[in-house]
């Protein structure tokens, strides 16, 4: 699996933490930045991590700012991107399992690092279930073309 991670200077340390969870892992990881604690614009983040998911280059994307509300807005403007902003384990599986999320939102200000931890293993462990999920799914995804 190959994952694109990316975050502002408000997600910059959770980032780190993911990243490196991941990583022991051995999952592929892709870190867009940001590098530092230093003032950035969280839709240059999210744009460049949602459009390598949207374009097949990772499997999903994780993103975090201060709250993840920036993040999610910005990564759901991208074609072909269903974002979402977790604050608990049972959302996380439950944006898998119902919605196919294939970006994750987190905010460091918002969350205990061992919460967003757990978040980060649910949303990697929980399948999609398709079936009357994949069709309302489906419905959202053609609304992009054809609104």
């Amino acid at each position: 699996m190959k994952v694109a991670i990316g975050s502002d200077h408000g997600g910059y340390h959770l980032k780190e933490t993911i990243k490196a969870m991941l990583v022991e892992r051995n999952i592929d990881v892709t870190d867009f930045g940001t590098h530092s604690t230093e003032s950035t614009d969280y839709p240059d983040y999210a744009r460049q991590v949602a459009e390598s998911v949207r374009d097949g280059n990772h499997d999903r994307g994780i993103l975090i700012c201060g709250t993840g509300i920036g993040m999610s807005i910005m990564a759901n403007k991208v074609r072909g991107i269903r974002a979402a902003l977790c604050t608990s384990r049972q959302m996380a599986e439950l944006s898998r399992q119902h919605n196919n999320a294939n970006v994750l939102c987190l905010g460091e200000r918002i969350l205990e690092k061992h919460v967003a931890l757990d978040i980060v293993e649910a949303w990697f462990t929980a399948e999609f279930e398709g079936g009357r999920h994949e069709r309302r799914v489906n419905k959202m995804m053609a609304y992009e073309t054809n609104p």
